[in-house]
C-alpha cells in the first residue's frame, strides 16, 4: 500500500500509513518532540506536581534546620508565651495586695474614729467591719466561679449544677437577710461594697468623720473596686486561641526536625539531646499553661486561701482589741488603765500580765 501525504488546512503535514486491520485504531500520529520533553499534553506532571513541591519544601525545612538549629535557641513564642503568663500571675497578685491594703486602711480608719461611740452605732461599725472581711472572700470565690450566697448567708451557687451549696466560710461576716444577685449578674463583691460605702456617708452626715478623710476613705474603697476589675481581667481574659495553635503547632514540628538536624554528627547521641531540648521547651509551655489563670488551686497559683485566713486573723484581733477599748479604762492595745492621764501615765493592767503573775 502506497503512502499517502495528507497537507491540514492549517498546514500541518502528518504523514499516516494505513494498515489492514485495524486501519484506524492502530494510527499512530509522528511525535514532533522526544517523549522525554513532553511535560504537558499527554503527561502525568499536573496531577503530582503538589506533592512534589511539598516534599521539596520540606527538605528545604530540614536543610535550613541543619543549618541554623544551633543558632535558633528557644522558640520566640514559647519565650514571649511564658513571660505573658507570669506577668498575669505578678499583676494578680499586685491586685489582691491592693484590696488588702484597702482593706486595712478602711478597717484602721473605721476603728480608730468609733472605739467611742454609742453603742447602736458601734454594732454598725462591726458589721461594716465584717463586711470588708468578706469582700475578701467573695473576691477568691468570684475569680474561681464560686458564687456568693443566695437568699440567705453561707449559701453559694454551684456552677456546675445551679444549685445552692453551703459555704461556711464566711457566713457569719455577711449581713443578716442578704441576698444575692448573682443569676442577674451583679456580682457579691461589688454588691458588698455599697454597705461599705453607705456607711462611709452615714458617718460623714453624723460627723465621725471629716470631709477629707471620708474623701481618702472613698479613694480606698475605689482602689479596691478598680484592683477586683482587673483581677476579673486577667480571668476572663484567655490567650488568643490563634496563638496557642500556632504554638503547639510550631513546637511538635521543632521536635519533629530536630532528630533530622542531629543524627549526622551525634548519631545515638541525638536521642538525649532531642529528650533534653524538648524536656525544656514543653516544660516552659507547662509553666505557662499554669500560670495563665494564677486564682486556681494548683500548686503553683497565688496562695489565696493563707492569704486570706491570714488577714481575716489580722482584722479579728483589732476588733478584738477594739471592743475593749469602748469598755471604760481601756485602750486599744494597752489595755486597762487605772488613774489619770494619757499615754505614759497611770498604771497599765494588760489582759496578759495577770496570767504573767500568777
Amino acid at each position: 500500500m502506497t503512502n499517502l501525504h495528507t497537507t491540514n488546512q492549517d498546514g500541518r503535514h502528518h504523514h499516516r500509513t494505513p494498515t489492514i486491520p485495524f486501519a484506524r485504531t492502530s494510527r499512530h500520529k509522528p511525535r514532533r518532540w522526544p517523549l522525554a520533553l513532553r511535560f504537558i499534553k499527554g503527561a502525568i506532571h499536573g496531577a503530582i506536581i503538589l506533592p512534589v513541591v511539598l516534599h521539596a519544601a520540606f527538605a528545604l525545612l530540614i536543610v535550613a534546620l541543619d543549618h541554623n538549629v544551633r543558632n535558633l535557641g528557644l522558640p520566640a513564642s514559647i519565650v514571649f508565651r511564658n513571660q505573658t503568663s507570669y506577668n498575669r500571675f505578678w499583676d494578680g497578685r499586685n491586685y489582691l495586695t491592693v484590696i488588702i491594703t484597702s482593706v486595712r486602711n478602711l478597717t484602721r480608719s473605721f476603728l480608730a474614729n468609733s472605739h467611742r461611740f454609742p453603742l447602736a452605732d458601734r454594732v454598725e461599725t462591726d458589721r461594716t467591719i465584717r463586711i470588708l472581711i468578706a469582700i475578701l472572700y467573695a473576691t477568691k470565690n468570684h475569680l474561681r466561679a464560686g458564687w456568693g450566697p443566695e437568699i440567705i448567708p453561707g449559701t453559694a451557687i454551684n456552677p456546675s449544677t445551679g444549685n445552692a451549696t453551703l459555704n461556711p466560710e464566711y457566713s457569719d461576716l455577711l449581713p443578716r437577710g442578704l441576698y444575692a444577685c448573682d443569676d442577674r449578674g451583679l456580682g457579691l463583691v461589688l454588691q458588698l461594697t455599697f454597705f461599705v460605702e453607705q456607711y462611709i456617708k452615714k458617718g460623714t452626715d453624723s460627723g465621725w468623720f471629716h470631709a477629707p478623710q471620708a474623701s481618702q476613705m472613698q479613694v480606698q474603697l475605689n482602689n479596691m473596686v478598680d484592683a477586683y476589675g482587673k483581677m476579673e481581667t486577667i480571668r476572663l481574659t484567655s490567650v488568643p486561641v490563634a496563638h496557642l495553635i500556632h504554638q503547639k503547632q510550631v513546637l511538635a514540628l521543632f521536635g519533629g526536625v530536630l532528630p533530622f538536624a542531629l543524627v549526622d554528627q551525634m548519631d545515638y547521641w541525638a536521642i538525649p539531646v532531642v529528650m533534653l531540648v524538648m524536656f525544656t521547651l514543653y516544660g516552659i509551655d507547662g509553666i505557662a499553661n499554669q500560670l495563665e489563670d494564677p486564682f486556681g488551686y494548683d500548686r503553683a497559683d497565688i496562695k489565696m486561701d493563707f492569704i486570706v485566713e491570714d488577714i481575716r486573723s489580722e482584722i479579728s484581733v483589732l476588733l478584738e482589741e477594739w471592743k475593749k477599748a469602748g469598755e471604760p479604762g481601756y485602750e486599744m492595745f494597752v489595755g486597762r488603765r487605772q488613774g489619770a492621764g494619757g499615754v505614759g501615765r497611770g498604771r497599765i493592767d494588760h489582759p496578759n500580765q495577770a496570767n504573767g503573775a500568777s
